[in-house]
């Protein structure tokens, strides 16, 4: 099979390592070679944070081109606006229905983008809209849980199994994270359905 590439951006804080962390070890998990790099960039100031994740029969780099992405996962929609030149022509465009005001904006050095989600309509010919936040807060009851949410949706665009990502996700959770577990896969499946509601 030809190597997946799946590239995960966000700012700090929202959970993106662990998720491509998930990602990695399903893949693993299925029997795929997986490779993985992380960009912190000034992530616990709410910095860019990129995670990219390929997995093939046989994988050499970790990184992921510009335009070759399969798949774009973005935790906020301004940062899938910046990150959209890295997916390719028929790549599908996974974007959390979020918008965190950047720093630069809040403090007046750069003015508010204007029609964002117009302009995450126009950016991606695929697009899967899901408001994870909403369905970690009301859903869930937990908004922590707002990764694994968006790790639900993005499994339905992956070939392996529901089960595989479950386990891995046993495994990430292990020891004292178990008590964390079981709000994880609530929020996991709800984010599997959630992949398949229209934004």
């Amino acid at each position: 099979m030809k190597t997946v590439n799946v590239s995960l951006v966000g700012v700090g804080g929202q959970g993106i390592i662990l998720t491509a962390d998930l990602l990695a070890k399903a893949a693993a998990l299925a029997g795929y070679d997986v490779k993985k790099s992380e960009i912190h960039g000034m992530a616990q100031r709410g910095g860019s944070v990129t995670s990219q994740v390929r997995f093939g029969e046989s994988v050499a780099s970790p990184i992921i081109q510009e335009g070759t992405a399969d798949i774009l996962v973005s935790f906020d929609k301004l940062e899938a606006v910046r990150n959209a030149g890295i997916l390719a022509a028929d790549g599908t465009a996974l974007v959390n229905d979020l918008f965190l005001v950047p720093v630069t904006v809040s403090s007046g050095q750069q003015p508010m983008i204007e029609d964002l989600d117009g302009r995450v309509r126009q950016a991606f010919g695929r697009l899967v809209l899901v408001d994870a936040m909403k369905v970690a807060s009301e859903e869930v009851g937990n908004a922590r849980t707002m990764n694994m949410v968006i790790a639900g949706s993005l499994s339905t665009l992956c070939p392996f199994d529901e089960d595989v990502w479950l386990t891995a996700m046993e495994e990430l959770l292990s020891g004292p994270k178990a008590k964390l577990l079981e709000v994880n896969r609530k929020a996991f499946g709800l984010g599997r359905a959630a992949a398949g509601r229209e934004a």
